[in-house]
């Protein structure tokens, strides 16, 4: 008989099968077991036929990624520490030195960070193109163009722009195109299918959809992951080599957490949408302000590439942007944050508490490209689950900052 301290190790007890329940169970492992020999000549960790290792998926990975794929409209997916490790990823993954990306002017902005840094330090260039401008685009394209990001919408300023005609437009000169679609959350439109919304365009979509699961499919704010997905089954093979080479995993409770959290995404999502409408319109009627920045607005730029890809009556997300008028100095508009009391001063956005955060966009864009003209100072809002009379509330108690003492 084992002593105690090793029947605590190795006790034989197996609990019987067919437990059932709502969540799926929550496996933790680095170290995985095999019955003998030959099932650790003859697995194969590139296939989701057995486990290897913690770092190579658990049933609780596996479940996550399966259904983030079926979210996207795609066949595959890996999953990664954040957002932002997505992103890298996928250069790491496709780009050599001597290679060149193109990023939107919009571009999230530590995806542009990356650009400038490592992948510059490495041998990889970058151009910035026009959101909105697909010959522009295209006019960027050449012979070491290996891979196209797009946003939609772009980060911040929100323009949703002609994505549609972007992709076609990289599909016809063989050029790899990745979208970040954690706006999109995989509810307002396919990132594979753009042709589904823009009948002009048939059949044009992204190859590689990115997701920051730490926004909307988490919806608490207390989870970073990040996802990768495609259906081509050779570039998947790609990412999962690099996926292996590079070492990324993700923690069993945070991939709990994540399960947990999607059978609510849809009403979670509308519900941010609505309030953000609400609020966005309101704030339209405001002085104080000279332009709402939101898709699903007339007005907003890129209003109708919405419209087409999402729908007249489609989803826009709970994140929309203000630009106060340029008479209010930016001390003021950050005493009108510092004035808020539910909506917190904080990144991020798709979780219950609402947030605001104020930017100095002139920094953030392309100078040659002259894709931002206001001189007012921007303001983003990520609208949370309150009731929304109370957030209206609050905005209105705030404004009321912007008129102190100076």
């Amino acid at each position: 008989m084992p002593k105690p301290v090793t029947d605590l190790i190795h006790h034989p007890y197996q609990p019987p099968a067919g437990f059932a329940a709502p969540q799926p169970g929550v496996h933790k492992a680095s170290t995985v077991i095999f019955p003998n020999v030959a099932a650790i000549r003859s697995r194969d960790w590139r296939q989701k036929k057995g486990y290897t290792y913690g770092l190579h998926g658990t049933p609780t990975t596996f479940v996550l990624e399966e259904r983030i794929a079926a979210l996207e409209g795609g066949r595959h997916c890996i999953l990664v520490p954040s957002g932002l490790a997505a992103i890298a990823h996928v250069n790491l993954a496709l780009l050599s030195a001597g290679d060149e990306i193109l990023l939107p002017d919009n571009v999230y902005g530590p995806s542009k960070a990356l650009a400038e840094g490592e992948l510059k330090n490495w041998g990889i260039t970058h151009q910035l193109y026009d959101p909105m401008d697909p010959a522009d685009l295209e006019r960027r394209i050449g012979p070491k163009t290996k891979l196209v990001w797009i946003e939609a919408p772009g980060s911040v300023t929100m323009e949703f722009g002609p994505v549609a005609h972007f992709a076609h437009i990289c599909r016809s000169r063989g050029v790899t195109v990745a979208l970040d679609n954690t706006w999109g959350a995989g509810l307002a439109f396919n990132g594979f299918d753009f042709g589904q919304g823009d009948r002009s365009v048939p059949g044009s979509g992204a190859d590689i959809v990115v997701h920051a699961l730490t926004k909307y499919p988490s919806g608490g704010g207390d989870v970073l992951m990040g996802s990768i997905v495609t259906r081509d089954e050779a570039l998947h093979q790609k990412m999962k080599l690099a996926h292996m080479r590079l070492g990324w995993g993700v923690a069993g409770n945070d991939a709990e957490l994540l399960l947990r959290s999607l059978p609510s995404l849809d009403v979670r999502y509308r519900a941010h949408d609505r309030a953000a409408r609400q609020l966005a319109r309101w704030l339209q009627a405001r002085a104080e302000i000279v332009q709402v920045l939101h898709p699903a607005l007339e007005g907003s730029p890129g209003h109708a590439h919405w419209k087409a890809m999402c729908g007249a009556d489609g989803l826009a997300a709970g994140l929309f942007s203000v630009v106060f008028d340029e008479r209010h100095a930016p001390e003021r508009v950050e005493a009108f944050c510092d004035a808020l009391k539910l909506f917190k001063l904080g990144y991020s956005w798709g979780g219950p508490v609402s947030l605001a955060v104020p930017y100095d966009i002139p920094s953030m864009r392309s100078a040659a490209l002259g894709t931002w003209k206001h001189k007012g100072v921007l303001v983003r809002f990520s609208v949370g689950l309150e009731d929304v009379e109370d957030l209206q509330a609050d905005l209105a108690q705030a404004l009321g900052a912007l008129h102190g003492p100076g």
